[in-house]
């Protein structure tokens, strides 16, 4: 599922990875030590920006502690408001990557995921987007509301905006930097930034492509998402998208770059 021929490609010399953190205190280190030894093993140059938004544990001394074992560990905190979207847009502000994926701190993402996302963005793709939901995908102890709900959200989703990407909602995905900046400024505060990304650089006209990838339920902590109070959010950020998607005139899609002569 792929949107266009990618452009000739940039290597990636340094792939940043994101983690929104709030009290994960127990899921941190799993999380970071999986991601830095396959980054490590599949020889991926990389930078793991772990933002700490407001935790009352002990999520940022855990990240003091794993620096010591971890060098590319760059713990951040978010110091302003808090909220899963402001705290990734806090770590997209720190990062010094090429490109960056977007992980949750609970070890739901395969790190394995991650490298072939890395993979496809050095082969001059903008966009990675994984689907839990085609062909190859899989969800291990996925609650089933939560499912039933997601799924109903992505076919809204896919409906209102013409497109075949089916796990919009997915945080996992991954972009370079040049997709980063040109959809700012991002105006989600919540998880609705999980959609508010992909869907801007869908309709900005950056190039995508879709894999199946893999997701299990956290071991630890509670979840962060609270389906009760992210209906509205998700319906405005969506509206928000669509409304530049089919009145602003292409004012805000990427500008190509004429080849040097």
């Amino acid at each position: 599922m792929r949107s266009a021929t990618p452009f000739a490609p940039a290597p990636i010399a340094l792939y940043s990875v994101v983690i929104p953190a709030h009290n994960e205190e127990e899921s941190l280190p799993h999380t970071v030590t999986g991601i830095y030894e396959t980054f490590v093993r599949e020889q991926v140059n990389h930078e793991i920006v772990v933002v700490d938004d407001g935790s009352s544990d002990r999520t940022w001394a855990v990240l003091q502690d794993l620096r010591r074992s971890i060098p590319t560990l760059a713990p951040v905190q978010n110091l302003g408001a808090h909220g899963f979207g402001r705290a990734v847009i806090c770590g997209l502000n720190n990062i010094k990557g090429d490109a960056c994926t977007i992980m949750m701190a609970d070890a739901s993402d395969s790190p394995d995921d991650a490298v072939r996302y890395w993979r496809l963005l050095n082969e001059g793709w903008e966009c990675v987007f994984g689907s839990r939901f085609v062909k190859g995908g899989q969800v291990i102890d996925y609650p089933r509301v939560k499912l039933f709900v997601n799924r109903i959200a992505n076919f809204l989703v896919r409906v209102g905006f013409n497109i075949p990407l089916n796990d919009t909602t997915n945080a996992f995905k991954a972009y370079r930097r040049t997709v980063i900046e040109g959809c700012r400024p991002y105006l989600s505060p919540h998880f609705n930034l999980t959609v508010e990304m992909p869907l801007k650089a869908i309709v900005r006209g950056y190039t995508w492509t879709v894999i199946p990838i893999s997701w299990q339920n956290r071991k630890h902590g509670v979840p962060k998402l609270k389906i009760s109070e992210m209906g509205s959010r998700y319906f405005f950020i969506c509206a928000y998208v669509w409304l530049e998607k089919y009145f602003s005139r292409g004012d805000y899609r990427k500008k190509n770059e004429l080849p040097k002569s």
